[in-house]
């Protein structure tokens, strides 16, 4: 099986490799003006080994039609629709290579959006002051780069690229190397269950990526069935992981994955591949409030039910979702503060039964929160 994406090879060639099982041809065109044919192999795959130094721009040509990016990407020289950048992650100089984390347990959270911020750089600036705060650990709300300079974060398309306006990913790495220094985790945010509307390419030359009968409210939804789709997002987790060092990702909205077993093996692969002494924390999103998720490879998750019931205590509110805590506030806020979550089966303002049974798991495994950028 091949890794997706741009790879530099010990003896100075590159390997590039793209999965695009609904087209007849591939060619790579570097910036220079060369173009190179790259060769088709079983599967689905194209792909060519170069004499290409890290640091070239490179895009693919599909069909002798369609110009596109790498969809693996890690690095766009300027925006989405652009040429692409090999990049050489061994190429960073790590200056804090004992750090080891910290547990989860210990884990204060600031959630943050680089970009307002200024870019990673000016996030660097800040952390003495969040230290002060009590904070131990970032999570930095999604970085995979985007169409235009502004964006939630969320409409991401290339998601082993670092948004180019945020900064490089050498810059991105001492603002990691930096926060470990501090003593501070850093956590990533990151979006597995839809790409954004404006940058994405896949759809011209890997229909299968997608279920193209099963809707969901951004298009299609993701194939997790077929392993070129699966191994293209454990292979983003393990990029994180590894090449920068995050101590931790946050998985967003997995309810709307639909593939648990997608889930599973992704916290398997994590934990296969991360050395034994580190602390690597994975952290879901989830409105099912699936339980056994957090007994099979999981962290904690975001406690939704938690955030919901203090809102209708502090502010009254009791309109859309804030009506399923709307009676008995200080009983559910009670059940969600002993036993996780408030709803564990129970019938929502559907008529819908929602979650599981949490009880018997630590305190530690539900992230309370006020505030998140919902």
């Amino acid at each position: 099986m091949y890794s997706h994406g741009a790879r530099p090879m010990a003896d100075g060639r590159t390997r590039f490799a793209l999965w695009a099982p609904s087209c007849r041809r591939v060619d790579l065109q570097l910036l220079d003006g060369s173009q190179h044919r790259l060769t088709p192999q079983d599967d689905g795959w194209f792909v060519l080994l170069l004499d290409c130094p890290a640091e070239a721009s490179y895009r693919y040509l599909i069909d002798e039609q369609w110009t596109v990016p790498d969809p693996a990407s890690r690095r766009q020289v300027d925006d989405v629709h652009g040429f692409s950048q090999v990049v050489d992650p061994q190429r960073y100089e790590w200056r804090h290579c004992g750090w080891h984390g910290r547990p989860w347990h210990e884990a204060v959270i600031y959630e943050l959006h680089v970009g307002l911020f200024g870019g990673f750089q000016q996030v660097e600036e800040h952390l003495p002051h969040l230290v002060d705060l009590g904070v131990t650990a970032l999570q930095l709300m999604p970085l995979a780069a985007f169409s235009g300079r502004r964006n939630w974060g969320y409409d991401g398309v290339l998601p082993f690229a670092p948004a180019s306006c945020y900064g490089t990913p050498d810059e991105l790495k001492r603002l990691v190397d930096t926060a470990h220094a501090f003593g501070l985790m850093v956590f990533v945010d990151v979006v597995y269950n839809h790409f954004g509307p404006d940058g994405n390419y896949l759809g011209l030359y890997a229909r299968q990526f997608f279920h193209e009968e099963r809707a969901t409210p951004w298009g299609a939804a993701i194939d997790f069935g077929r392993p070129q789709v699966r191994d293209f997002f454990c292979e983003n987790a393990l990029m994180w992981l590894l090449d920068y060092r995050i101590d931790g990702l946050r998985l967003d909205a997995v309810h709307a994955i639909d593939d648990d077993g997608f889930l599973r093996e992704l916290a398997s692969r994590v934990r296969a591949a991360v050395p034994a002494q580190r602390h690597v924390h994975l952290v879901l999103e989830n409105e099912n409030n699936a339980a056994h998720l957090l007994r099979d490879g999981f962290d904690a998750q975001w406690n939704d039910d938690g955030h919901n019931t203090l809102h209708v205590l502090l502010t009254g509110e009791d309109e859309s979702y804030y009506a399923d805590y709307a009676q008995a506030p200080t009983r559910k806020l009670a059940t969600c503060l002993e036993q996780g979550f408030v709803y564990q089966g129970q019938a929502n303002r559907h008529g819908r039964p929602r979650g599981e049974p949490s009880a018997d798991l630590p305190p530690h495994a539900f992230v309370l929160f006020l505030q998140n950028h919902d």
